[in-house]
């Protein structure tokens, strides 16, 4: 059975889910487990291991999913509850650095405005995007991240040359800038030999043995492994050997690449040769027998880093570097083959290639994770997509490796097996001692079953490193593997194991016969680059601010997440929007200015008919919440409510012939945006209720809303029974008219801003919690209320219904919401939502530029706590006006300011509510003064909901809500909060773009 569990928005680290997807894959009771980010990738990935779920399917790119196979449903509840602790102990160990978090480019540049590098390492496909916006910024860039289309590296490299800059990579996996250490990669000693290659394994191997060998590195510079593609043009190595050779204190250049275009191959040498240091250069596959002017040509990665510290030391390079091995052969192995089992594919190449020359099995074929596969000799690339596609690199995670070695023991012939051990940052804390149980168990059954078997290490490491590499190879010793401090040894060691004595050609200087040529001089930024520690913002993977961080340099860890959750189409209409961005910022910041300035008064209570003109021709018009609607599409509630409308208006004589007139069509709907009006849950509003009207006193604007009933039985959750009817009439006969007496009676009405300003510093936050503003509405119109001509009668009750009604300044509150945004949708222009609303079938939204057009998605059930006897079950989809608090940064955007009101509606407790509106900051165009959090540093109020930063981030916003019943009348049975369906936002986004002109189908 498979069981799936999906953390929505829970965007992690790839290989932190790596890592945790084994760990659960080992505990008793899972059959397989799979822990990843619900990517379109890797739901492929998780297809193709039998774990595709429709829960799987359904979620989104920022969705953390975990899908277990077990027999026992049990096993997923202690599942959980390791995944919890997993993702606990990274946020433990988060929150015990002084590294600086940010989650957008702007905050990024804002928290370290002197960066000069970005270290990229996202998922491949998003890499080119965010390589393009580094270097638009002015930045080098670092990119980790490989599967990035080669017309793109060839496009964005040509750019960073044209900019000055460097972009190392993709597909870079080790650097050194400066002195600091870049992602994979070892703590090598400073010293004069600067390095450019195809960064990876090769690179650790060089330097860690330059390392051993007494000299020292200030500057690698990777270069990705397409640099010498014929398409390419090493462009990347070409710069960085100009900036080496600019660099005062490099003596020796060493150049590593992997196989080149021979074309590309000839113009680096040329370059090479045209330069005045020194240089060392290995092409691996490249066999050369001597060397030419001002190269020396290295065959294998030992050698390299001999030569290059023999020319550090001003010494003369020997004819070869055939030094004898710390192991000794007695007796050569009769009828039996080798296999590589290697984490680093450059040493898998180096493998690969010594063997095939020593035993002449032709080329090696780098096919499906194969370096070699020939007669029997097998190298393998465990780090190659094809064995690490959903799962750790082997660098990271020994399972890989693990049962591999099981598998290839199977095979009789198999009498050697080499292997490597990487140490260094980002690599797993004890690999050797991962190894051991297993390497320990091969020897032990090839030992009792009178085979043998020889286990052949190679350690690329220093003694600087995280982990210890004297002890490494000490532990590797102890169990039985036979070790050689290099890779080539290791080969070496292999094949005089076979019987054959493999010596490496001597070599001489020959006069170098081709041209020179003039170097241009290397950008001042570049090397800024190499001769400064390093500014670097971290995109992606935080492990590696680590040692950026522990070596002195400056970071700032963007905790990046794809854009618009990695649907391609809306990622190309933000790119398209984006070459508008001044103009759209300075149009939204036009809109928020006009919230913030908005002068909301609430000057009167009046019967809708005398202030919405369509309710006044005596026609059975209902106005309702959210988008259009039609009747037959209205939940329980919403129904209930049109019922008890039609009995309070007098249009119906009982419920049947309300519910035979509204199904027949004989009453006409009508949203309450549309008519300057808001109503909250079902929204129901006829020509005799009582609203308030809002003025803005800065134009015309006018906004309208009833008034709240109180709790229990009430209209707005459907009830319509004899009681709410006679509320009803009750507010229309007193209630309104003692209220809109006593605010015409108030000069200029009561400016309800000034009263949510007080209101917020005293615990609310205007959508589940209103009791501080209620009481200041009361404080306010108390006095004048016992002083008007009425009944004493009426006085009483007003104010006692006032006192007792907790949620009364919801609807003013509500009424203050449609002014400030109607006044400012006067300006059709930007991106700024002006409504959000809910009708029990779709959540709408609209934006400032496009009017009154609505933009539609299925609307979500609230989440909660339930009163006792209700459940999850019974709850209504959401609905009403309401959210027009959250639409000006009141309600959930305003948790923070009402910490009493959390728990109530199952948000958690104060740091969820701190959380929470510290999220949807993220999402709006900025903050509202007038209205200061004192909870939040005093931080105003979210305000203008962005609809590209929702679609960006996919961050949705959240509203709080009371949980109606499906049924109507039971009336509310909870409280929680909603999401608004990030489908609205995508649609407007969609036609926003089109508005603007842009084709968005032939993106």
């Amino acid at each position: 059975m498979l069981f799936t569990n999906i953390q929505k928005g829970n965007y992690q680290d790839s290989i932190n889910l790596m890592l945790l997807s084994a760990e659960l894959n080992n505990m008793p009771g899972v059959k397989q487990a799979q822990v990843m980010m619900a990517t379109d990738a890797n739901k492929d990935i998780f297809a193709g291991a039998g774990l595709s779920t429709d829960e799987l399917m359904a979620a989104g790119a920022n969705d953390m999913a975990i899908v277990v196979e077990s027999d026992d449903e049990s096993v997923m509840e202690v599942v959980l509850e390791r995944v919890e602790s997993f993702l606990n102990d990274l946020s433990s160990k988060k929150s015990q650095t002084t590294q600086q978090n940010v989650s957008h480019w702007q905050e990024a540049l804002e928290a370290l405005p002197e960066a000069n590098l970005a270290l990229i390492s996202i998922p491949g496909q998003y890499a080119a995007r965010e390589i393009e916006h580094a270097l638009n910024q002015g930045l080098h860039v670092f990119s980790f991240s490989d599967n990035v289309a080669l017309e793109d590296e060839v496009r964005l490299k040509n750019k960073a040359h044209e900019a000055g800059l460097l972009l190392m990579g993709p597909d870079c996996g080790t650097g050194i800038i400066s002195g600091i250490p870049l992602a994979f990669t070892n703590v090598v000693r400073p010293g004069n030999i600067g390095i450019v290659g195809a960064s990876g394994t090769g690179i650790q191997e060089v330097t860690t043995i330059i390392d051993r060998l007494g000299g020292g590195v200030v500057n690698e510079i990777g270069t990705g492994g397409r640099d010498l593609n014929e398409e390419v043009g090493a462009r990347t190595m070409i710069d960085a050997i100009l900036a080496l050779e600019a660099h005062p204190t490099t003596d020796v250049i060493c150049v590593i690449s992997k196989p080149p275009a021979k074309t590309i191959r000839d113009n680096v040498v040329e370059i090479l040769q045209s330069i005045t240091k020194p240089v060392v250069a290995i092409f691996l596959g490249e066999k050369p027998m001597e060397h030419a002017g001002n190269v020396a040509f290295a065959y294998t990665l030992e050698e390299a880093a001999r030569m290059s510290v023999d020319l550090a030391n001003g010494e003369t390079l020997k004819v070869n570097y055939n030094e004898a091995l710390d192991n000794h052969v007695e007796k050569a192995l009769d009828g039996k083959t080798v296999k590589g089992l290697y984490s680093g594919g450059t040493l898998a190449n180096e493998a690969a290639m010594l063997i095939a020359d020593a035993l002449d099995l032709g080329d090696i074929q780098n096919e499906q994770g194969y370096i070699l596969n020939a007669n029997g000799f097998e190298v393998m690339d465990l780090g190659d997509d094809f064995y690490t596609q959903g799962k750790p690199h082997p660098m990271i995670d020994p399972s890989v490796r693990i049962n591999k070695l099981k598998e290839v023991l199977q095979d009789e012939t198999t009498g050697i097996v080499l292997f490597d051990v990487v140490l260094g940052y980002g690599s797993h804390p004890d690999m050797v001692n991962a190894l051991i149980p297993q390497i320990t168990e091969a020897l032990d059954h090839a030992k009792a079953n009178n085979r043998e078997l020889h286990l052949i290490a190679t350690v690329v490491g220093t003694d600087s490193d995280p982990q210890s590499y004297s002890q490494a190879i000490q532990d590797l010793k102890a169990a039985g593997v036979l070790v050689e401090t290099t890779n080539a040894r290791a080969v070496r060691l292999a094949l005089e194991l076979m019987g054959i004595d493999y010596k490496l050609p001597d070599r001489s200087f020959v006069d170098y016969q081709g041209e020179k040529v003039s170097l241009p001089t290397p950008s001042e930024q570049v090397m800024d680059l190499i001769t400064t520690q390093p500014r670097v913002i971290n995109i992606g993977l935080e492990g590696f601010s680590e040692s950026i961080q522990e070596f002195g340099g400056k970071v700032v860890q963007y905790d990046w997440r794809p854009r618009a959750g990695g649907n391609v189409k809306l990622i190309k209409v933000l790119d398209a929007l984006d070459a508008h961005a001044e103009a759209i910022d300075e149009a939204n910041e036009e809109i928020v200015q006009r919230m913030r300035e908005a002068q909301p008064n609430l000057v009167d209570v009046k019967y809708a008919k005398e202030v919405i003109p369509e309710l006044s021709h005596g026609k059975k018009i209902i106005l309702h919440a959210g988008p259009p609607i039609k009747f037959e599409n209205m939940t329980g509630p919403m129904q209930g409510s049109c019922i008890g409308a039609m009995l309070f208006e007098g249009w119906a004589t009982d419920q049947a012939d309300a519910l035979r007139q509204l199904e027949s069509g004989e009453v006409e709907f009508m949203p309450c945006h549309h008519v300057n009006a808001v109503g909250p849950m079902g929204g129901i509003t006829t020509q005799n209720f009582p609203v308030f009207v809002v003025q803005n006193a800065l134009d015309d604007t006018e906004g309208y809303c009833i008034m709240n009933e109180g709790i229990g039985n009430v209209l707005r959750f459907g009830a319509n029974n004899e009681e709410v009817i006679t509320r009803l009439e009750w507010m229309r006969d007193v209630l309104g008219p003692v209220l809109g007496q006593a605010l015409r009676a108030i000069d200029g009405g009561l400016n309800t801003s000034i009263m949510i300003a007080r209101a917020i510093g005293m615990g609310d936050e205007f959508h589940q919690r209103n009791i501080a503003a209620s009481l200041v509405f009361l404080k306010e119109v108390a006095p004048i209320i016992t002083q008007l001509d009425i009944d004493e009668k009426d006085k009483q009750d007003t104010l006692q219904f006032l006192a007792d009604t907790d949620q009364f300044f919801l609807n003013i509150a509500m009424a203050t919401g449609k002014v400030v945004v109607d006044y400012a949708r006067k300006v059709q222009k930007g991106t700024v939502v002006t409504t959000m609303a809910r009708n029990g079938e779709n959540f709408g939204i609209r934006i400032a530029a496009l009017g009154d057009q609505w933009f539609t998605a299925p609307v979500n059930t609230p989440n909660g706590l339930f009163f006792t006897g209700y459940s999850e079950e019974d709850a209504n989809a959401d609905i009403g006006d309401s959210a027009i608090t959250e639409t000006i940064g009141l309600g959930g955007s305003a948790m923070i300011a009402a910490p009493g009101v959390t728990r109530f509606i199952g948000a958690g407790g104060f740091e969820d509510a701190v959380r929470i509106s510290n999220e949807q900051a993220k999402i709006v165009v900025g903050q509202n003064p007038n209205w200061s959090i004192p909870t939040w540093d005093f931080r105003g109020a979210n305000l203008g909901i962005d609809i590209r930063k929702v679609i960006e981030t996919g961050i949705e916003p959240i509203i709080n809500t009371g949980i109606a019943h499906k049924k109507a009348g039971v009336g509310q049975v909870g409280a929680g909060t909603v999401t608004a369906p990030v489908a609205a936002f995508e649609k407007a986004l969609i036609a926003y773009a089109e508005h603007l002109g842009i084709d968005v189908d032939a993106l």
